[in-house]
């Protein structure tokens, strides 16, 4: 069975436009980069806690929007070492680091309650 090929001219078209897409991502700022990484790690606490750390009405879970950074930092470590009581955030909270825990405090401090 014989595998088809591209025609040369296709083959320097498709690696150009790789090598276009690949420049594009690489000249992203590192802002964007930055800004695509925090609501990323937020986003892993939307499911519990609502999209930009607003729970719903009514429900027991906290919000996370509007809490004061050195608050959060706190109670983040204290799951972690399980001072505070939880059902799952002390096996979540182990699975972030110093600088995490710091940039989701930030993250949700500024967001609207």
């Amino acid at each position: 069975m014989r595998i088809p090929t591209l025609p040369s001219s296709m083959t320097s078209l498709a690696s150009l436009l790789l090598m276009a897409c690949l420049s594009t991502a690489h000249a992203q700022s590192d802002g964007t980069k930055e800004a695509l990484y925090v609501r990323s790690l937020a986003a892993t606490c939307a499911n519990c806690h609502g999209t930009n750390g607003n729970a719903v009405a009514g429900s027991s879970v906290t919000s996370l929007a509007g809490l004061q950074p050195a608050y959060f930092v706190a109670q983040m470590n204290a799951f972690k070492n399980g001072t505070r009581p939880a059902t799952v955030m002390h096996q979540i909270s182990k699975g972030y680091n110093d600088a995490q825990i710091a940039t989701l405090a930030t993250y949700f401090a500024a967001q609207k309650k």
